[in-house]
């Protein structure tokens, strides 16, 4: 990537940045998608991306990475048996051109789709967002109509502050709510035969 020092700097991007990092950063508005691969391979933070703009998520809590890990172990159990391929945070999903995100869990049913690839995939069956307090909306509204725009059949939205898990089914090019459970019950899933988590084994992280 070329060098672009003198173009303008965010403040809250290059304070997560080396700051002979931050020198090479483009403004926001400008980015293209090999410089984001480009800075997400030079970062740990989660940075998503939207046509041209870059957003940082928030530091995710010991809660919320704790509900990930149990519900991408369970997704893991699930599908890795059958040939399937499960990622927690991390991985980069391209849902269109211009546009990245970084779901806390990702999966396909059969780890050899072509939509896999090494550096991001083109795509996913399903995927879950743990409902972050800061911008509740950016899962259960943005986050909704742009995977199901990218066609990623099943998105399990998990809200520990309302404890509840929503399961969305793709129905054409929107979601519909599989079901939305509650303590005491089973989130089940639509797309795996056989799949549920339990909401309070989820959500009740001591």
């Amino acid at each position: 990537m070329a060098q672009r020092a003198d173009r303008t700097r965010g403040a809250p991007l290059a304070a997560v940045l080396d700051p002979e990092i931050a020198e090479l950063i483009p403004a926001q508005g400008e980015w293209s998608e090999s410089d984001y691969l480009w800075l997400t391979g030079q970062t740990n933070r989660l940075v998503e991306l939207t046509d041209g703009r870059l957003e940082t998520l928030p530091m995710p809590t010991d809660e919320h990475e704790t509900i990930v890990f149990r519900i991408a172990r369970l997704l893991a159990e699930a599908l890795e048996r059958t040939g399937g391929k499960v990622l927690p945070a991390g991985v980069r999903i391209r849902t269109r051109a211009g546009r990245y995100r970084q779901p806390d869990v990702c999966a396909l049913l059969d780890a050899q789709d072509a939509r896999r690839g090494n550096d991001f995939w083109q795509g996913a069956d399903l995927v879950v967002e743990v409902v972050s307090p800061d911008d509740p909306r950016r899962d259960r509204v943005v986050k909704r109509l742009e995977y199901a725009q990218a066609g990623i059949t099943e998105y399990w939205i998990v809200d520990p502050v309302a404890r509840r898990v929503d399961v969305l089914a793709l129905a054409g090019s929107e979601y519909v709510e599989h079901g939305a459970f509650g303590r005491g019950e089973v989130a089940a899933s639509r797309l795996i035969e056989g799949f549920g988590v339990t909401v309070d084994l989820l959500l009740d992280v001591g």
